[in-house]
This record gives structure tokens, C-alpha cells and sequence, in this order.
């Protein structure tokens, strides 16, 4: 009698471990396609553009400057970030150019 009424509501099996598996699964597939998968890409389109890298080309350096590459010795980069100021960096803080800041040269030339 007394397994007919645990049959009755539901009980005496506890709860499925399966349903929390499956949360798992679903927020590690949202994280993956929204975060780590984009993420890759950048990495892997800055590593071909590093690799293409040739000299009269505008660059970013890790620490904020812009220049123009005027040599490439294995993983030493010349930058001139001036006319006749040179700075060696090194090929992986080397950054695609996205959009200079054109305000703040403005500002520059036409405050001097």
C-alpha cells in the first residue's frame, strides 16, 4: 500500500539529475558563441595581421603610439613615431590601425 501512494504523487525517485546537466550545457554553449568564439576571431585576425606586416604601414603600438613601420627584423619592429624618432617593439603589441583620432590633431594644428 505503501508504494502505491508514493507512485501516486510522484515521489520515492527524487529528483533527475539530469535537468541541471543540461543548464550546464546550454549557459556554457550561450557563453562559448557570444564570448569566447568572437573573442578567437579578433586573436586570430591580428596574429594574420601581424603576420602580413610590411614596412610604410600605420600602426598602433601597445602603449598608445602611432607611427609607421620602417623595419621588420624577425620579432623587432621599427616604429617612427616622428620624423627621425625611432622606437623598437616588439611584433605582438602591435596593433591594426582602426581610426586615428582626427579631433585631436585639429586641436593640435590649429591651436599652434
Amino acid at each position: 500500500m505503501n508504494q502505491l501512494v508514493l507512485a501516486q504523487l510522484g515521489g520515492g525517485d527524487g529528483p533527475s539529475a539530469f535537468g541541471p546537466a543540461v543548464m550546464m550545457t546550454a549557459i556554457f554553449a550561450i557563453f562559448y558563441f557570444l564570448v569566447i568564439r568572437p573573442q578567437q576571431t579578433k586573436e586570430r585576425q591580428k596574429d594574420d595581421f601581424r603576420s602580413k606586416l610590411k614596412k610604410g604601414e600605420e600602426v598602433l603600438a601597445a602603449g598608445g603610439l602611432y607611427g609607421r613601420v620602417v623595419d621588420i627584423k624577425g620579432a623587432v619592429i621599427s616604429v617612427e613615431i616622428a620624423p627621425n624618432v625611432r622606437v623598437r617593439v616588439d611584433r605582438k603589441s602591435i596593433e591594426p590601425l582602426a581610426a586615428r583620432p582626427a579631433k585631436a590633431e585639429e586641436k593640435e594644428s590649429s591651436g599652434s
